[in-house]
């Protein structure tokens, strides 16, 4: 019998790919829901709302595996206390859920795989690199990831293999960042952003969904890994590229941070900001970047 591995957020953009990624390796999959949706032969959808703190509770004990992705988009909406609050709960309280659940019920998991984000290192531009033991920064997105790997913690805690993946920009095609960056910049009005040096870490998703499958496979595997390329990209050298795909020079000035503050307020620091990060620890472990050159990963994306 194919081992189970439930995802949380698997219906969202990363967790569409990670599911045909895990089917394709041979895995049966659950995932949950907020609405009801016909079982297929190979993945099973459990029903849970977070915010009633309900979740079938047969979704976790049927799994071999967790993977958790679930979370509120960071720039989808502005940052009022409401949101933040908001952003925060959807990362935290699943994996309270599941904690209570796993402890309850003394059920071991093989692994327990969460999402995390490079925004823990902070939302400012240094020439610093950033590896995994970079302490967590105080700012909104800092807090944020640190209080989502914490809550993993409580799953490592039950002495249960968890592996927090802290992800960069994820690129796939017409989708999440590209998909929001697509329209000006097809239109012949890509911009570069702020000062255009800060940098920008990604990562393609298809070798997302490798390290997700990795963590899975490879029991050596725990604690936090950088999924990022790290080939120093800053924002004006992706618009730079992304523009000359579509056959222009960027020739719109730079669009000053004062006007995204006001446009976006404190979340307007996600694009104004961006550190170095490094991904040497992911691959001592063997794994391989196979999209690792930015021209062609972003002509793969919008052909």
């Amino acid at each position: 019998m194919a081992q189970n591995v439930l995802l949380t957020g698997g219906t969202g953009f990363i967790g569409k790919h990670v599911t045909d990624v895990l089917i394709e390796a041979g895995y049966s999959l659950s995932v949950l829901s907020r609405s009801e949706r016909e079982n297929t032969p190979r993945v099973t959808y459990y029903k849970w709302d977070i915010n009633k703190n309900y979740i079938d509770k047969n979704a976790v004990l049927n799994a071999d595996y967790i993977i958790h992705l679930a979370g509120e988009g960071i720039v989808d909406k502005r940052w009022t206390k409401k949101r933040k609050k908001e952003l925060i709960d959807s990362r935290v309280r699943p994996i309270e859920m599941i904690h209570s659940i796993l402890e309850k019920n003394n059920k071991k998991l093989e692994a327990f795989i969460s999402a995390s984000g490079v925004g823990i290192y902070g939302a400012v531009t240094s020439h610093k690199i950033c590896t995994e033991n970079t302490p967590p920064a105080n700012d909104f997105l800092g807090i944020t990831c640190q209080k989502w790997e914490e809550a993993a913690d409580q799953i490592a805690a039950l002495d249960i293999r968890t592996v927090k993946v802290r992800t960069g920009i994820v690129l796939g095609k017409d989708e999440g960042f590209i998909k929001k960056m697509t329209p000006s910049f097809k239109s012949g009005f890509g911009a570069i952003v702020g000062t255009g040096k800060q940098y920008l870490p990604w990562i393609h998703i298809e070798d997302l969904c490798q390290i997700y499958l990795k963590g899975i496979e490879d029991p050596k595997l725990e604690g936090p890994y950088n999924a990022c390329i790290t080939d120093n990209t800053t924002n004006s050298r992706f618009s730079k590229t992304f523009a000359k795909l579509f056959g222009y020079s960027i020739w719109l000035p730079k669009v000053p941070p004062f006007v995204l503050r006001i446009l976006l307020g404190e979340m307007s620091e996600v694009i104004l900001t961006g550190q170095r990060v490094s991904s040497e620890k992911i691959q001592k472990t063997g794994f391989e970047f196979h999209c690792t050159d930015l021209e062609k990963t972003l002509i793969n994306c919008i052909k």
